[in-house]
């Protein structure tokens, strides 16, 4: 009888579980476009010849617009562009291409789930400040960059997914002209808008401290 009881018990437990993370899956508040979205697009789907500014043959990714011609709001499983990279016969990005990370493909679907909305109003308060390279640098280059600069594909020759890799792009003198689309370089991230102000911002002062690797 004890025993009957305990299994019971711990079923309710898991089904309650399960309940709360559904739910708090598919009302996650803390995704916002401009700020997780659309840098996943723009990083890992605008390169040239896929879904980059202006591309003719395939929608533009790296615009709300261009993004929502694929997306059924509410509806993740209807939506081209996440059946394209999850489930069954997903096949982007291509395989010789950096993948999304699970964070990145549940970040696309609770978006969706969410109603796929472009508010003006969620963008987190920016300390200019900080500036390590582990929590400041880093996860700027990853959110923008490593979909081109990889070890799977070193754009340009730069791997900035690495503190190494960064430096280098640093002392080539190639980072900051890049990012701030200074006349003679590459404007990046290819295809997108300038980063923000205070990116630019944490990046500049990270150099001028001399670049360390904290």
């Amino acid at each position: 009888m004890l025993k009957s009881v305990t299994i019971k018990i711990i079923v309710f437990i898991g089904i309650l579980i399960s309940l709360t993370t559904c739910t708090w899956k598919a009302s996650d508040p803390s995704v916002c476009f401009s700020e997780n979205i659309l840098p996943i697009f723009v990083s890992k789907c605008s390169m040239s010849g896929c879904h980059g500014s202006g591309s003719k043959r395939r929608s533009d990714f790296t615009t709300y617009e261009g993004i929502m011609t694929k997306v059924v709001a509410k509806h993740p499983l209807r939506s081209e562009i996440y059946t394209k990279i999850e489930g069954l016969g997903a096949n982007m990005p291509p395989k010789n291409y950096t993948q999304l990370t699970e964070q990145e493909i549940y970040l696309i679907k609770a978006w969706i789930s969410m109603g796929a909305q472009n508010p003006s109003n969620c963008i987190t308060v920016c300390d200019t400040t900080s500036f390590k390279f582990a929590e400041d640098i880093q996860p700027i280059m990853n959110t923008w960059c490593v979909g081109c600069h990889s070890t799977a594909s070193a754009g340009g020759g730069y791997d900035l997914s690495s503190y190494t890799g960064v430096v280098k792009a640093v002392t080539a003198n190639r980072l900051m002209g890049t990012i701030k689309h200074s006349t003679g370089f590459s404007a990046m991230p290819q295809g997108g808008n300038q980063l923000s102000g205070c990116q630019i911002s944490k990046i500049q002062s990270w150099i001028n401290s001399g670049y360390p690797n904290n």
